[in-house]
This record gives structure tokens, C-alpha cells and sequence, in this order.
């Protein structure tokens, strides 16, 4: 997970005690938690490493631009200085997510004690990065103690938050080869994802077939790929010249990220590669999820983007699933089932190497030819499913839900697992009303608060799906 640099601005004022607000600054940067940097002044730079007059406000907007943070926890340690606050980010000229959070009284109120009234200076801070147009961020408990559980909560989700908005407004999504001509569903505006953020870069899949065909047999990258290959799956009837080819490919993809800095990337995985390379790619697309570079089927690089979010919200491996099959007699239980390409990291037991169960027998490729697939049953595990989708008019909405994958007796060959969504037909008639897709994207864990918030506050996005 990339480390989130977290600029911190101690917001203070002068009518209040410089102990308390130096107290609970440092409670603040002593929370600790896996990939955060706390960026803030020191105590010999501002009053108590605290922020309240416009020089100060300029020295931490200096400190934040030249460390390029990826957000900002605005704390109010007592009322705090809602101009202060303002010139900070201003000044810094950073468009990343701000958090608000207020420090708790000490003791109840009584005659001459000391007190913070951040409570009310929040909600003047608050105001004054409405007037000056400022995203931000109010906290699940936005009024405690640093020393609380949910304080640490907080910080974790908006980590989650900063590395969703930077990441996709950075992103540079690889296309290798057109999306199927049968599917009008995957196709999508370049130039209005381009003003959204991510940058794609195309490849043609001809480039991709001549590349694998380049590489000696006994190429020793290519070597370790396919014994990394044999540790993770059980290889089946696969013949050992396919399993060379998809090693090849894993390889020839990995050079062609390196390169060009791709961050996630969409493939025509059929039918011209089965036809022309002889395999099925899912393999190859399951692993380089797993190792945090999600790739979707079909070329569908908003599927791509739905896949990258989830990745940068949860830190798991994502995969693109279709909305395939609604259980026969439970109606809030549906299958996500996809040709074989579910990461292995979500495998129930050790997945096996197949041919594809659709292609051949429908005449598109021989069976030969298409080696590759994963029939991988997905194990029981909390999830959040996702699917960005753009209008005719070039906006953005986002389906965001929480599933819960589950063992059933009903099993079919390919990628799939039965995931119980509350309200499933309700969810589903949104899906065909708002104009989403039959592809979701969907990862272990429930990132559903920090995909609503990167999305809809800070992205721009439409959000469509109740909160569950």
C-alpha cells in the first residue's frame, strides 16, 4: 500500500491555553498506523507546532506544498482559527481531501476552568472552506480524543479516501487491444475520462502476440513465472506449451507496465488471442491482480477504473465479475461468475487450469486454443462491489453496495461465487434504470464509506445504491 503523507494543521487561537492545544497536537501525531506519515510543523516553527496567524498558516502551507501531502487532518485543538485553516490550503495549493475533527473538553464546564470550544470553532471552519470551495471531509465522531479507537478509524478511512482520489487522478490505465464488437456495453469517452484523471494508454493486441513470440523458451524470467505458475494452481490437463505461452504473456505484460507506469489496464481477452497466441489470458490477468495490478476483461476500462478504486480503497485484489445469475429461490443471492480470472487470493480451496467452457463449444476457437481459464469457487468473505459508469453527456455516476460471499450448493465452471446483497432486485432494477453495466467490480472487505466519499465528494460522481 503506498504510504499516505498526512499534513496536519493544528488549528488554534490565541484566546485559549497553549497547553491544551500543544497536548492534544502531540496526542495527534502519536496515533500510529501501517504506510502514514504526519507532515506538520514543528513546536519551533509555528506556536507550539500550531497553527493561527497568517505566517504561520504561510510556513505550514510551505511545508505541505514541498512535501506534497496526499490530505489534510484540519483539527481544531481548541476554537481554532477558521482564517488560518483557509490561507494553509489556499496558499499550499493542493487539491487533496481534508478531514475536520474537533478535540474533546478535558472535564465538564465549570467558572474560571479551561476549556477549547471546538466544538463551535469547527463548524466556523467548516463555513469558511465552503466560502473558499473547499472539499472536505467531517469525521464519523468528529468531536473526542486522539487516544480514542475511533479517532485511529477515522484516519484509516480517509488514508483510504486520499489514496482513491489521488490514485484515480493520476491513473494511467493501459488498453491492449478493442473491446469485443459484440459488447457496446465497454465502450467509453477517452477524452471525458481524461478530464476526470487517468491517462490510457493504448497497445495493440497484434504488438502483444509478437512480443510473447520473442521470447526464447528458455528465457529465465519466464522460467521463474512459469514455476510461480505451478505453486499457485493446479495445472490440470493443461498442456505444458500453453502454460510456456501464458508465462510468456505474464512476462511480455510486466515489461510493458514497468515502461509505460500503467496502474491498472483492460485486455481483448477474446477472441483474437485465443485465435492467434493459442491461450486464454485469464490466468496471466488473475495474477497480475493479485500482485495490485488489477486488469479487466473485455477491454472495459471503466471496469478498469472500478477495479483500481477498490485496489487503492482496500489494499485486496479486485476482480470483474458479470451480474450473471440470480439463485432460483433466494432472491437476494446472486451469482458473480466471470469466463476464469478471479485473483487466486480469493480462491476457497487450490483453483485448477481449464479451457474455456464457452468458446470452443460455440465455434470461436478450437479447445486447443483456449487454455487458461481458472475454475475458482470464491470463498466465503465480506465484500463491496462497485461499478463507475459515464453518461451520454459525459458524467460520472458510481454504483457502490456491501455483499457477503457465501457457500452454496449450486456450483458452474469458471470464476464465480453466490453473494448475498439485501435488496438485491431493488439493486438490480437501479442497475438497468441508471444505465450501469453488466460488469461490477468487487474485492474482500467494506470499503463502501470511503469509495461514497472519494466518488461522490471529491470526484464528482453521481452515487446510485443505498447505504447498507
Amino acid at each position: 500500500m503506498k504510504k499516505i503523507k498526512l499534513g496536519l494543521i493544528a488549528a488554534s487561537r490565541s484566546f485559549f491555553d497553549k497547553g491544551l492545544a500543544a497536548q492534544m497536537r502531540a496526542q495527534i501525531l502519536a496515533v500510529q498506523s501501517e504506510c502514514l506519515q504526519w507532515v506538520c510543523p514543528g513546536e519551533n516553527e509555528t506556536a507550539n507546532g500550531c497553527v493561527e496567524s497568517l505566517a504561520e498558516a504561510e510556513v505550514c502551507a510551505e511545508l505541505f506544498a514541498r512535501e506534497k501531502v496526499d490530505g489534510v487532518l484540519v483539527a481544531a485543538v481548541n476554537f481554532g482559527s477558521e482564517q488560518g485553516v483557509a490561507w494553509t490550503l489556499k496558499k499550499a495549493g493542493l487539491d487533496v481531501p481534508v478531514l475536520l475533527y474537533a478535540c474533546q473538553e478535558e472535564a465538564s464546564l465549570a467558572p474560571g476552568s479551561k476549556r477549547r470550544d471546538s466544538f463551535c470553532g469547527l463548524i466556523s471552519i467548516a463555513d469558511v472552506l465552503r466560502q473558499t470551495g473547499v472539499k472536505y471531509t467531517v469525521a464519523t465522531t468528529p468531536v473526542g480524543y486522539p487516544t480514542d479507537a475511533t479517532f485511529l478509524r477515522d484516519v484509516q478511512d480517509f488514508m483510504g479516501v486520499c489514496r482513491v482520489v489521488g490514485g484515480v487522478r493520476q491513473a494511467r490505465y493501459g488498453q491492449i487491444g478493442a473491446r469485443p464488437d459484440g459488447f457496446w456495453t465497454c465502450r467509453y469517452d477517452e477524452r471525458s475520462l481524461q478530464r476526470l484523471g487517468p491517462t490510457t494508454v493504448t497497445l495493440d493486441l497484434s504488438e502483444a502476440v509478437a512480443g510473447v513470440g520473442r521470447f526464447p523458451d528458455g528465457d529465465a524470467r519466464v522460467a521463474r513465472a512459469l514455476d510461480e505458475m505451478g505453486a499457485c494452481v493446479s495445472s490440470g490437463k493443461t498442456p505444458p506449451s500453453a502454460l510456456l505461452k501464458m508465462a510468456k504473456l505474464e512476462v511480455f505484460i510486466g515489461d510493458w507496465v514497468r515502461e509505460n507506469r500503467i496502474d491498472a489496464l483492460g485486455i481483448q481477452c477474446w477472441t483474437s488471442i485465443e485465435q492467434n497466441l493459442g491461450i486464454c489470458p485469464c490466468f496471466v490477468m488473475s495474477r497480475f491482480s493479485d500482485r495490485g495490478i488489477p486488469i479487466a476483461c473485455e477491454a472495459d476500462i471503466l471496469g478498469t477504473l472500478s477495479m483500481h478504486a477498490l485496489h487503492l480503497a482496500s489494499g485486496n485484489a479486485p476482480a470483474l465479475a458479470d451480474w450473471n445469475n440470480l439463485h432460483h429461490s433466494d432472491h437476494d443471492l446472486v451469482n458473480l461468475w466471470h469466463c476464469g480470472v478471479y485473483p487466486v487470493s480469493m480462491a476457497e480451496r487450490k483453483p485448477c487450469l481449464a479451457p474455456h467452457s464457452i468458446l470452443p463449444v460455440a465455434g470461436a476457437a478450437p479447445e486447443e486454443n483456449c487454455h487458461g481459464v481458472l475454475n475458482l469457487e470464491v470463498k466465503a468473505m465480506p465484500a463491496t462491489l462497485t461499478r463507475v459508469a459515464q453518461s451520454e453527456g459525459g458524467g460520472w455516476s458510481a454504483l457502490i453496495v456491501n455483499g457477503d460471499f457465501e457457500k452454496q450448493a449450486a456450483g458452474t465452471v469458471g470464476s464465480y461465487g453466490w453473494c448475498r446483497i439485501q435488496g438485491l432486485i431493488p439493486l438490480y432494477r437501479d442497475v438497468i434504470l441508471r444505465h450501469y453495466p453488466h460488469h461490477v467490480a468487487f474485492t474482500e472487505g467494506r470499503v463502501e464509506s470511503v469509495l461514497r466519499e472519494a466518488f461522490g465528494n471529491y470526484l464528482g460522481m453521481t452515487l446510485h445504491g443505498e447505504k447498507k
